[in-house]
């Protein structure tokens, strides 16, 4: 039987590293035991890497700072648990080179998952460890499929407690502005995407339900959308938000926009600032500045 607190630190370790994917020691320490010390942290992921339940690299270029993510073996068992059971395996780092090689875009997606988290806390809201889940697949028919950077659940405190959801894409400037405006596109397909049903046997029936869009099995309401802007300067930031607001210009995904908010931010202000800061400029109106949670679906 493996020595792991049941419910507790060690599994909810665990949990985060099978679910971000990656974090540092730092991150992780903030992530799921701010109020201890760091020491504790260290001393839990070593004995969880005895068991051989997570493995890490180091980054020379950084420090030697250590990044964790979980083996094959560790997915495996926490994939049982209640709390990642309905889960889609996540593209494991199966070795050290293939995490070294991912590396970046993974920290930079837990560091923003860890800004909604710890803006949380200041102001008392809930968004608990596990409610940042990146990669969460999306089918979009034929073999495509939306996968956003992460999926957030954050209830805020005020108005009687308000659940609200978000698709957050993390763009570090790897492409150009247009392809990231594209994105836009592929959720505005989501959103009105319904699946083929089977070819169903004939029935004596009076009525069928008529289908229906495929994320509304999911969602009560579509996610908004949160595109976080880093690896580049205020031009290359001012460059992204143009590009997004060309592309909502479009009569195509007009319908789509007067539903679903689509706002973007630098990273450097919500790092700064926090999530809850009027940071986000909403990609119809790119003058203006708003709190991500007081972008209301119309």
């Amino acid at each position: 039987m493996l020595n792991t607190d049941a419910g507790g630190g060690d599994r909810l370790a665990l949990a985060v590293l099978a679910q971000y994917r990656m974090a540092t020691t730092e991150q992780m320490h903030l992530v799921i035991a701010p109020g201890v010390r760091i020491e504790q942290t260290r001393r839990r992921l070593a004995k969880l890497r005895d068991e051989g339940l997570i493995e890490r690299i180091t980054l020379p270029q950084a420090g030697r700072t250590r990044v964790w993510f979980a083996t094959q073996y560790g997915v495996d068992i926490a994939a049982e648990w209640p709390e990642l059971r309905d889960r889609r395996p996540p593209k494991l780092n199966a070795d050290p080179t293939a995490a070294r090689l991912r590396v970046g875009h993974s920290l930079v997606v837990t560091e923003t998952g860890l800004a909604f988290l710890q803006d949380a806390r200041r102001h008392g809201d809930i968004c608990r460890p596990l409610d940042w889940i990146p990669e969460v697949h999306h089918p979009l028919g034929s073999g495509e499929a939306v996968i956003p950077d992460a999926l957030l659940y954050y209830r805020t405190s005020n108005n009687g407690g308000s659940m609200l959801r978000a698709f957050v894409e993390v763009d570090r400037a790897t492409m150009g502005p247009e392809r990231l405006a594209t994105k836009l596109t592929a959720y505005a397909r989501l959103h009105h995407y319904i699946p083929t049903p089977p070819p169903a046997r004939p029935r004596h029936t009076i009525s069928q339900q008529p289908p229906e869009e495929d994320w509304r099995r999911h969602y009560p309401l579509f996610p908004r959308l949160l595109f976080v802007l880093d690896g580049t300067g205020p031009t290359g930031v001012q460059n992204r938000i143009r590009a997004l607001h060309a592309a909502a210009s479009e009569p195509a995904l007009a319908d789509f926009l007067r539903t679903v908010p689509a706002l973007a931010a630098p990273m450097t202000d919500l790092l700064r600032n926090g999530p809850s800061a009027p940071v986000w400029r909403p990609v119809q109106h790119p003058d203006q500045q708003v709190p991500w949670s007081h972008a209301p679906h119309p």
